[in-house]
């Protein structure tokens, strides 16, 4: 029969002497395997972080890479005559005749002189096609803004056709220039203007100044960005103070009751539902029952407006919270009321922290195209609206129209406005952070 008796740090089993390992022991040996653990842990957190900033390194690299050069536009250097008789003037003195002009033949010839060997209807179309559709509008801006050029040969920078920007941008490649719709006798002639210093690149300001166009090279960012900033004007109007006061109620002046309760149940729901149902319910209600106009920003606002409150309501209540009781207390020991409590020292103390969720909530709607999808403002607008009720679109949404596009220009488009609507919500988010810093308290 076996018996085993402990002795000391050892104990005998049968005829064999084994050592029990003392409680130091088994204590380090198990904190090594803990130390272990959270090593693994800790390099798990690492490659994690390391893999999100390459993939975001990635991203910002493609978008950088294929967006960059929508920033410069093609131009020719060319020498237009500005004679009454080419623009079909009979009195320089009337602006509706200087309004009217012939425009486009004057850059016509500017190109038959330099090529005066073209002959026949097609060449000719061929090599008026290198010049953009909208140069004539330009040069009509130039003669009205000074008559005076009216008789005189200038040098004026024509707007080149989106084939032939595509082309000059990507003879860099390795793999050769994208041609693209150019034929063979275009791109003689190019090169002819390029051997003579007619071609040059230079900031695209139309990107910046122009409307939505079906031509790559017309289109710009300035109607969704004056869009954004009207739909924006109208969300912040109305969920900083809808939600706000609503913060300050529940915080302040409800009681804790069940029907509170539920509230707050809801407000912390409405955070996470998808921005898409904001926008059905714009179309239902807004538009299906009232009747509102589509495509218009204030519309946009409230839609928006909607989506963004539970943010401005949660953060809004938080910021309530941090507000130490003793202020309160001092502040009524003093004989304050609960309203100049509220608007005389805990509604400033708890701003900072307001301001922040706003902001963030701000970012989170500008950054949205669902909603703005569902109530119409994803209209082709080429006009830059000037009032609240005017058909707009938004930044978010002319991506959107501009990445469903066949043409090639509108690659480089779409990325360079992903790079401004980035370089917006990096400035909000950054603000919100600057402004929290800046004014937070700590008790």
């Amino acid at each position: 029969m076996n018996n085993s008796n402990v002795i000391g740090t050892e104990y005998t089993k049968g005829d064999v002497a084994v050592n029990k390992p003392t409680t130091l022991e088994l204590v380090n040996k198990t904190l090594e395997k803990r130390y272990r653990a959270e090593r693994r842990f800790k390099l798990y957190g690492i490659v994690s972080i390391c893999f999100a900033l390459l993939c975001l390194v990635i991203l910002f690299t493609d978008i950088v890479g294929k967006g960059h050069s929508a920033f410069f536009q093609t131009y020719l250097k060319l020498e237009v005559n500005l004679e009454a008789s080419v623009l079909g003037i009979h009195d320089v003195t009337d602006p509706e005749q200087i309004k009217h002009a012939n425009y486009q033949k004057a850059l016509r010839q500017s190109l038959a002189v330099i090529f005066p060997d073209v002959k026949g209807r097609s060449d000719k179309r061929k090599l008026n096609a290198l010049i953009s559709t909208g140069s004539s509008y330009y040069l009509a801006d130039e003669v009205k803004a000074d008559p005076s050029l009216i008789g005189q040969t200038i040098v004026f920078d024509i707007l080149a056709d989106d084939d032939v920007d595509t082309w000059l941008k990507s003879r860099a490649n390795e793999v050769g220039a994208f041609t693209g719709r150019l034929t063979k006798k275009q791109l003689d002639w190019l090169e002819v203007l390029l051997e003579t210093d007619r071609i040059e690149q230079q900031f695209n300001a139309v990107f910046f100044s122009n409307g939505d166009s079906r031509e790559p090279e017309l289109a710009g960012i300035r109607s969704a960005i004056t869009g954004s900033l009207f739909t924006l004007f109208v969300t912040l109007l109305l969920s900083f103070t809808v939600g706000i006061s609503s913060a300050i109620y529940l915080e302040e002046y409800a009681p804790k009751n069940k029907i509170t309760d539920f509230i707050e149940v809801n407000i912390n729901n409405l955070a996470a539902v998808p921005s898409i149902i904001f926008g059905l319910l714009g179309l239902a209600i807004f538009i299906g029952l009232f009747g509102m106009t589509r495509s218009i920003p204030l519309l946009g606002g409230i839609v928006l407006s909607l989506m963004t409150l539970p943010t401005i309501i949660i953060s809004s209540r938080a910021a309530i919270k941090s507000v130490p009781n003793s202020i309160r207390e001092a502040a009524y020991g003093m004989g304050a009321s609960k309203m100049q409590v509220i608007l005389h020292h805990v509604l400033p103390l708890a701003m900072p922290g307001m301001l922040t969720g706003t902001i963030i909530g701000m970012a989170q709607a500008l950054g949205e195209t669902a909603p703005l999808l569902m109530i119409g403002m994803v209209a082709f607008v080429v006009d830059i609206p000037g009032s609240l009720t005017d058909p707009s679109t938004a930044l978010p949404v002319q991506i959107f129209l501009w990445a469903d596009s066949p043409e090639r220009a509108f690659v480089e488009r779409t990325s360079a406005a992903i790079m401004v609507l980035l370089a917006f919500l990096i400035t909000m988010n950054t603000l919100a952070v600057w402004l929290r810093k800046r004014l937070e308290r700590r008790w």
